[in-house]
């Protein structure tokens, strides 16, 4: 039902020359090595300007100047929110265990930085359960561990840690990156 409804929007989009969509994984699955894939359309706003969209867990999406993103039910999870420069915002809800069908830790980065583009970032911004993640998530997702390995668990919060992986998987210098606690309950930015 719910894909019907999107796939609906979608063609009533193409129809009006207005792209409304939220990304879907490329390359989600956790037994795809290698990068994420290219998408099939060229990186830039996906939705009109004032546009609020949901971001769920392991899902990617954006908006353009004025716009609105709101990522539900963040409790152990992260949300990445990248703000260029010409107003618009990429976001990423990143989920400490992977959601199927949507991506992994260890891949939302990438396309995040790839729904970027060359387009100039002006800050990003990293809230939600700090002391939950371990920096390395960010290059190797939990699922990625064979059975009875050991996973790295964080001991205490690492903010810098944090904001150092996020600023290396998005190609932007540590200074643009800001982290904050902010767990539990639905975030909204805009």
């Amino acid at each position: 039902m719910v894909w019907l409804l999107v796939t609906a929007l979608l063609a009533y989009g193409s129809s009006t020359g207005v792209a409304v969509a939220q990304a879907r994984p490329a390359a989600a699955s956790g037994s795809l090595p290698g990068s994420v894939t290219s998408p099939a359309r060229t990186p830039g706003p996906v939705t009109p300007a004032y546009a609020n969209i949901r971001v769920s867990e392991g899902q990617v999406g954006e908006v353009g100047p004025g716009g609105t993103l709101t990522y539900p039910g963040v409790t152990s999870c992260l949300t990445v929110t990248v703000r260029l420069k010409d107003g618009g915002m990429v976001g990423a809800h990143a989920s400490l265990f992977q959601v199927p069908g949507e991506y992994r830790s260890d891949r939302i980065l990438a396309a995040v930085k790839q729904r970027t583009g060359a387009r100039e970032v002006r800050a990003v911004e990293v809230r939600g359960a700090v002391g939950a993640w371990d920096p390395s998530y960010f290059t190797k997702a939990i699922e990625s561990y064979p059975e009875g390995a050991q996973v790295p668990v964080p001991t205490e919060p690492d903010p810098d840690g944090l904001a150092r992986a996020v600023a290396d998987g998005l190609g932007v210098p540590r200074g643009k990156v800001t982290v904050e606690d902010l767990p539990d309950g639905d975030q909204t930015v805009g």
